[in-house]
């Protein structure tokens, strides 16, 4: 899930990186989501933040957390978690 606050919208560099990994590994395998924290208050702790953040969440849990746009750590943690 792609994290970000209304002000400075979500990471468009990613998506690319994204699309990538799911046409590779399978679209079955790997979804992708954006919430924008300002308007969902299970995010409230990520507000205020100028930083993309990624989460991981397996199975409804969380597993792992991506803070900035570093696409080498997003790509070794997605491929990592699948």
């Amino acid at each position: 899930v792609d994290v970000f606050q209304a002000w400075c919208g979500p990471c468009k560099p990613v998506v690319n990186l994204f699309q990538k990994i799911r046409n590779e590994v399978g679209g079955h395998l790997l979804h992708f989501a954006v919430a924008e924290v300002d308007s969902i208050d299970a995010l409230e702790k990520y507000r205020g933040q100028c930083e993309p953040v990624f989460l991981f969440y397996t199975g409804g849990e969380l597993v792992a957390v991506v803070r900035g746009a570093d696409a080498p750590l997003l790509q070794k943690t997605i491929l990592k978690q699948l």
